[in-house]
């Protein structure tokens, strides 16, 4: 989404990813992460946005205090999903009952790359099938306009579950989420001059 925002000129970033395959390891995450950052904040000092959501780094506030230690901004997420719906805590208000998967194009190349590391680990489908238990369905975020290839790719996880529903979203939401954090930092080194 980021890079599709800079690709129609209404982001004017340098993006340094730190790869989503992390994501199922805090530990891995920070450990990658941090030597991002450091080198960000030493090549764009004052002008580092993280985007990340508040429980990418695990439930206590982590994320934030990791943008605090290095003096930057990050967007007012929950977490991916949360940033793609407009951040804020939107994903509660679109599953305040918690029995919902929200995939976009991103959370489904990783939910298939995990599922070709747990089967290499010996996990059957069956054991696969029982991650997404007590969930009621997925719910596909459309953000790229791709709707057609993103549904058959979701079909192809097999993971059990029922597609509820399509939502296309487009990439105006992450842009917002961003643009807040740009603002926010702006006014913050405005204050701090």
């Amino acid at each position: 989404e980021i890079e599709s925002l800079i690709q129609q000129g209404k982001l004017d970033a340098e993006i340094v990813f730190v790869s989503k395959y992390f994501h199922v390891d805090y530990a891995q995450i920070e450990k990658n992460l941090r030597p991002v950052v450091e080198r960000a904040v030493r090549r764009f000092p004052g002008r580092v946005i993280l985007v990340y959501g508040d429980l990418c780094l695990g439930m206590d506030n982590e994320m934030k205090r990791l943008a605090d230690e290095y003096d930057i901004t990050k967007i007012d997420a929950l977490n991916c999903i949360d940033c793609q719906l407009g951040g804020k805590g939107k994903s509660l208000e679109a599953d305040p009952q918690h029995d919902l998967i929200f995939l976009t194009p991103g959370m489904t190349g990783f939910f298939n790359h995990m599922k070709e590391f747990m089967r290499k680990e010996g996990l059957d489908e069956t054991s696969l099938k029982q991650l997404f238990q007590g969930l009621r369905g997925i719910v596909i975020l459309d953000t790229l306009g791709d709707s057609d290839r993103l549904k058959a790719d979701v079909e192809k996880l097999n993971s059990g579950l029922q597609i509820l529903e399509t939502r296309e979203i487009g990439t105006e939401p992450v842009n917002t989420v961003i643009q807040e954090a740009i603002e926010k930092n702006r006014k913050r080194e405005g204050d701090s001059c």
